[in-house]
């Protein structure tokens, strides 16, 4: 079985769904799934900060059980965890969503394995998910690929955390969870927790960037993230194009690796706003 996290509120719909459909489909092994989904309610920050619903996570429940009817999605509610332990923090109103920072709590939830693959909700697998998730950690306590802009503008080693292939038996050991929290705490970082990890992490395994790639999608390509970039034409500007943002799949990236995903996305999107399932 692999072992998911994702973190967010409602509007991760259709993120999470057109991941976990990527993975799904190329998978080749039709392998079982538990996905964690953490969520919180932090309407004292922002009205539309609610937690994800049950009928959302019920509907992607079945959606998973379809390709292997052992496979699992588990809403966890870290709201109280996320206020006694990094509520009101410096961070908190930072460049992202605080649902980011929610990460930081694996450690805290009873149950987590000691292998998770943490995932954004804007990537897409382009080929199976076990050559990222057989990943040999290498004595580090998480594995993952450089930051396309971090890696010129701030350290050759800086890593984009968007993708975190845990050792969590690991991480509990070092307490890089319980360091990411007082640096999250302490003071004000530029790219919040991604900031965090990197200073608190004691060792690191540095993937390859076919298993993060944030700017280009290549036959190698293992995960495309649909993150923000810079475009040059027809004038310098960055545009945040998502993978559900389909007609801009098509027209800006000229992508048609994934329309098998996303014509099934488009389907059970519409059973889903119809109150079916």
């Amino acid at each position: 079985m692999i072992n998911l996290l994702y973190c967010g509120n409602e509007k991760v719909f259709d993120g999470i769904l057109t991941s976990l459909l990527s993975i799904v489909k190329r998978d080749q092994s039709h392998d079982s799934y538990h996905v964690y989904v953490f969520t919180m309610n932090l309407t004292r920050v922002n009205p539309v900060y609610t937690p994800i619903s049950d009928r959302l996570i019920s509907f992607l429940d079945g959606v998973m059980k379809e390709y292997n009817s052992e496979s699992k999605v588990e809403k966890v509610d870290v709201t109280e965890l996320y206020e006694s332990l990094m509520g009101r923090s410096p961070n908190e109103t930072a460049y992202c969503s605080p649902y980011t920072l929610i990460r930081l709590l694996a450690d805290k939830v009873e149950g987590i394995p000691d292998k998770l693959l943490y995932l954004d909700t804007d990537i897409m697998f382009n080929r199976d998910i076990h050559l990222l998730y057989e990943q040999d950690f290498k004595g580090a306590e998480f594995a993952a690929s450089n930051d396309h802009y971090g890696k010129y503008l701030i350290n050759p080693r800086y890593i984009n955390a968007g993708v975190l292939l845990f050792d969590m038996k690991k991480c509990r050991e070092t307490g890089l969870f319980e360091k990411s929290r007082e640096w999250i705490n302490k003071k004000k970082l530029v790219f919040a927790d991604q900031s965090a990890l990197q200073r608190a992490c004691t060792k690191k395994r540095l993937l390859p960037q076919r298993y993060n790639d944030q700017k280009f999608l290549h036959k190698h390509t293992v995960v495309r993230h649909f993150s923000k970039r810079l475009f040059w034409l027809p004038y310098p500007h960055t545009d945040n194009i998502k993978q559900y943002h389909v007609e801009k799949v098509h027209k800006v990236f000229h992508y048609h690796q994934f329309d098998d995903i996303l014509e099934e996305y488009l389907r059970l999107k519409a059973i889903y706003e119809e109150g079916g399932r």
